[in-house]
């Protein structure tokens, strides 16, 4: 099966509301249906394939089965599946949050960090979120503030309107309104760190946890400054692209393309309905529902009456990334080009390795001599090169695994 319709993983947070069910055709039988996660893999909800011979399966058990393979080329620096796609409905505030960095969450919660983007499906009059900071401010303030419940004085309160797109990157506080609704791609991540939830309980009778040090660690204090490099996709970052289709089912009734070996194809249908065709099959579509097409899936095509994210992944922008190996005496770390597996220019070989660039990609050493400097195979880098290295002993490997991860 070509084409993989998708039923999500639902999430009854305490701020969500009924539109989902009632607009969206989301299956669900509970009272409150904040997110419905569409396209994912992650444990704390993945998704479930409604048609062809993994019918019943999750989309992890698919990717087990098929292999990595059908994620593309372009998602072999990845170790998980890269992203997460959702539906949410906001009927009250969401708490006042941020996410972390892929350095820190990998070497503090074991999961990816959360770059996220927001398309604003619908949003009552007079609806804001809170996107960043008015200004700058030090850590000494922003941990007062938290103290002091005066936070949102110094937050950014952004109107939002349908057909609004934002931009949410690691390290940006941010909270979603009440009244509005968004589709979001992010990262396949589920770490969250609350700094201020209005005083509000859980199901417990209790106060929901607000993780102050960890988000005092990652937070970005200075006022946001939209770039506009996204042009022409709705939005675009290492971790993911995503590109805005509108069919008006007369002047626009059919659009065609190829799902190449590079990147699986991810279809989000806002609205509409009609027909998506690949290799001879056709799956029917409506508003809220969710396809999956493998890497070289080839020559597709959707007709009818839509609006519909499509969302690839692209080559890495910078093709430099840290390749960590480690072996029963000797650890090593290096500068690996992903493109051409040369060695990088002198300039690059000795630069700081930021964290949070994003891969997972180990390589295996292997040594055929004492001379040997040795070299990196991996996933996605069959012809990489190691060209900086250090030797500990066995004690110590633990300790250099744990600050590997600084450099996914």
């Amino acid at each position: 099966m070509s084409i993989l319709k998708l039923k999500p993983a639902c999430k009854d947070y305490l701020w969500g509301g009924h539109r989902l069910v009632d607009e969206y055709n989301v299956e669900y039988e509970g009272d409150i249906l904040a997110e419905a996660w569409e396209l994912s893999c992650h444990p704390d909800g993945p998704s479930m394939i409604m048609n062809g011979p993994y019918k019943g399966k999750s989309l992890r058990d698919y990717l087990e089965a098929e292999g990595m393979e059908v994620l593309g080329t372009h998602c072999r620096r990845f170790r998980e599946f890269p992203i997460l796609t959702k539906f949410i409905d906001a009927k009250d505030n969401l708490s006042i949050q941020v996410h972390p960095s892929n350095g820190f969450a990998l070497q503090n919660e074991g999961q990816y960090g959360k770059t996220e983007m927001w398309y604003v499906l619908d949003a009552e009059e007079g609806a804001f979120l809170y996107y960043g900071f008015k200004r700058e401010i030090t850590r000494e303030e922003f941990a007062k503030r938290i103290e002091e419940n005066t936070l949102l004085e110094v937050l950014n309160a952004v109107p939002v309107k349908k057909g609004d797109v934002l931009f949410i990157e690691s390290g940006t506080l941010h909270a979603i309104g009440k009244g509005i609704l968004i589709a979001e791609i992010q990262q396949n991540s589920n770490v969250t760190y609350r700094v201020y939830d209005y005083g509000r309980v859980g199901k417990d009778g209790k106060k929901r946890d607000l993780h102050i040090e960890k988000a005092l660690a990652v937070t970005s204090r200075v006022p946001i400054i939209k770039s506009g490099s996204e042009y022409p996709h709705v939005a675009d970052c290492d971790y993911f692209t995503v590109d805005k289709l509108n069919l008006d089912g007369r002047l626009t009734y059919r659009m065609q393309g190829t799902v190449t070996g590079e990147s699986f194809l991810s279809i989000l249908i806002l609205d509409g309905e009609g027909k998506i065709s690949c290799k001879g099959e056709s799956v029917s579509y409506r508003k809220g529902d969710s396809f999956f097409l493998a890497a070289g899936s080839g020559d597709w095509q959707i007709e009818g009456k839509c609006d519909a994210l499509l969302t690839t992944i692209r080559e890495k922008a910078s093709p430099i990334r840290a390749g960590v190996i480690i072996g029963s005496t000797e650890t090593q770390i290096g500068l690996v080009n992903d493109r051409t597996g040369k060695r990088p220019p002198a300039d690059h070989r000795d630069a700081h390795i930021p964290h949070g660039c994003g891969e997972g990609c180990f390589g295996v050493y292997r040594r055929s001599g004492a001379g040997d400097t040795g070299s990196s195979e991996g996933a996605g880098n069959p012809a990489g090169s190691v060209y900086r290295r250090w030797s500990r002993r066995s004690r110590n490997h633990r300790q250099a695994r744990r600050k590997s991860d600084l450099f996914q």
